[in-house]
């Protein structure tokens, strides 16, 4: 993955702090972030890069929101734009929306509210979907008892055994997988997920090995990245040791 490939979002924010805060959180799209503190440094970085969605705050030191925003729409009618606010009161927001925002939000928020937002903003949620909502959690298991016993004939302490080795490999391997695609090192991302995927199969790692064999099909796609990111980690955090009962 290198960062000509990643959404680029102009963030309009004049408190230091937030700024800060809102930089993160979009970063972990992953996206990449230019940010501004006011309206007339806003609008100077919009005239030299083209940007997939504006986040900018209602009120700024030389301006309003609102004001930026249709100062923007003038060149750029069809980009997509978030506005933040730390007013709770609905006029204020209803007046946000009615000034052309996709969606309002009040500050503080939580880092996962403003990627929401942004991935919406985005169509990031309808591209996930299109993906596969089971590499993302919603239809298959982290861990596939059933198939991991037949894998090994039915021996249950070989397969604790066996996910056992596969969790202290698996952040080794994740790190491997980053790293490469921070470089746009395909190669080596398509080896280390060919591996991957074997292991995967043997100890019943379901979501994780969907996650990897769709990454496979498309190693420099950063919405695939992130799926299989969350995949591993979803898989390191949950126990392993198999659930089933003892067969007769």
């Amino acid at each position: 993955m290198t960062p000509d490939e990643l959404p680029r979002i102009l963030l309009v924010e004049d408190d230091p702090t937030s700024r800060w805060f809102l930089t993160s959180a979009l970063r972990a799209l992953p996206a990449e972030v230019d940010a501004a503190d006011c309206l007339a440094a806003a609008t100077a970085l919009a005239s030299t890069q083209d940007y997939a969605l504006w986040m900018i705050d209602a009120r700024l030191p030389d301006g309003s929101g609102a004001d930026l925003l249709a100062r923007l729409r003038a060149r750029w009618p069809h980009t997509p734009a978030l506005a933040h606010t730390a007013a709770n009161e609905s006029s204020v927001l209803d007046e946000l929306l009615a000034a052309g925002f996709a969606e309002a939000l009040v500050k503080p928020l939580p880092a996962a509210t403003v990627q929401g937002a942004a991935r919406r903003a985005l169509g990031m949620e309808a591209r996930r979907e299109a993906v596969g909502s089971a590499v993302y959690g919603g239809k298959l298991p982290v861990w596939d008892d059933e198939s991991a016993i037949r894998a090994l004939n039915g021996n249950r302490v070989h397969v604790d055994t066996l996910r056992e080795l596969f969790a202290q490999e698996l952040p080794k391997c994740l790190q491997a997988v980053t790293t490469a695609a921070s470089q746009g090192d395909t190669s080596s991302i398509g080896a280390e997920l060919h591996r991957l995927r074997a292991s995967c199969g043997f100890v019943g790692a379901a979501r994780l090995g969907a996650a990897v064999q769709a990454l496979q099909q498309a190693p420099a796609s950063p919405l695939l990245l992130s799926a299989f990111e969350e995949a591993a980690q979803d898989t390191l955090s949950q126990p392993s040791a198999t659930q089933l009962p003892p067969s007769d």
